[in-house]
């Protein structure tokens, strides 16, 4: 029996911070880091079932074209990830009258929709790339058992190596999105990225204010690596290494796909970028 400090169960039934119940939980589950994207995505079903606001937590089930779907905001960052996906999994695998993990096991398949800054010239502002890989600056996979059997160790050294890594303290984590998923996802209009999923916005990302950067010198190195098999590092955004290791070792199927806003390359950037999520919404509940 899992003890009540370690599973909080709201008196509803539903899960802490989420405030989902597990009838509320489609096995198919769109994620936004924005709460009115939630309505976004949800304008496209054919009818709801459900919709349940908690904090940053926006959550709408419904169905699009005879499939049930969870349209689900994570808010920003890794620690927020390591909430949400560690409450759906709760959701799906563990009984909440029992308190119990349950005997058969039911996947969840979990797309994230996000926005992300280009570092490459074949990733321009407009552009939809998938984080095939994500390589992660949080840190959350370090907290959970075996997290080795999920990570691309031979990357995370050639990373590294090359990138003369001199943050203290931090240690870059490799992980694969499902392959199955990407397959599934990703045609000829989405490109499939080396991601990073940084730990912050402005230094984590080589921004600088009034504070000066530990490393001013990281960006230029990060943006020409090229692995062994020669891949180089496509985009920046903030949660998809978490999303993809928390799953891997769980067993569900989980990517990111993000829509360019930002050029780091050539310092452009559309802050009117909603206006670029629509296609990418449709396909993705399209093929999902």
């Amino acid at each position: 029996m899992i003890k009540e400090s370690e599973l909080i169960i709201n008196e509803d039934g539903s899960a802490f911070h989420l405030h989902l119940k597990p009838e509320q939980l489609a096995d198919r589950v769109v994620m936004c880091g924005d709460p009115q994207r939630v309505s976004a995505i949800a304008e496209y079903f054919d009818r709801r079932e459900c919709e349940v606001s908690s904090r940053e937590f926006h959550t709408i089930t419904g169905s699009y074209k005879g499939k049930r779907i969870t349209a689900l905001s994570h808010g920003i960052g890794g620690d927020n990830l390591d909430i949400v996906v560690n409450e759906l999994d709760a959701l799906a695998n563990i009984d909440f009258r029992t308190r119990t993990v349950k005997d058969g096991f039911r996947q969840l398949t979990l797309v994230r929709i996000g926005t992300s800054g280009g570092l490459q010239p074949y990733t321009p502002v407009g552009s939809y790339v998938a984080a095939e890989q994500s390589i992660g600056l949080d840190g959350v996979i370090y907290f959970y058992k075996d997290s080795a059997r999920v990570r691309n160790q031979t990357l995370e050294k050639e990373l590294i190596e090359q990138l003369d890594w001199r943050i203290e303290g931090i240690k870059p984590y490799v992980v694969a999105a499902a392959p199955s998923l990407i397959e599934q996802i990703c045609k000829d209009d989405i490109i499939r990225g080396l991601t990073i999923a940084a730990n912050g916005f402005y230094g984590p990302q080589g921004r600088e204010l009034r504070l000066p950067l530990a490393d001013p010198t990281l960006n230029a190195r990060i943006e020409a690596f090229e692995s062994s098999d020669r891949r180089r590092i496509t985009n920046y955004e903030m949660e998809s290494s978490a999303l993809a290791a928390l799953a891997a070792l769980m067993g569900h199927r989980a990517m990111t796909v993000c829509c360019i806003i930002a050029g780091r390359v050539d310092s452009t950037m559309n802050t009117d970028y909603k206006a670029s999520l629509p296609r990418l919404i449709e396909t993705v509940l399209e093929r999902i």
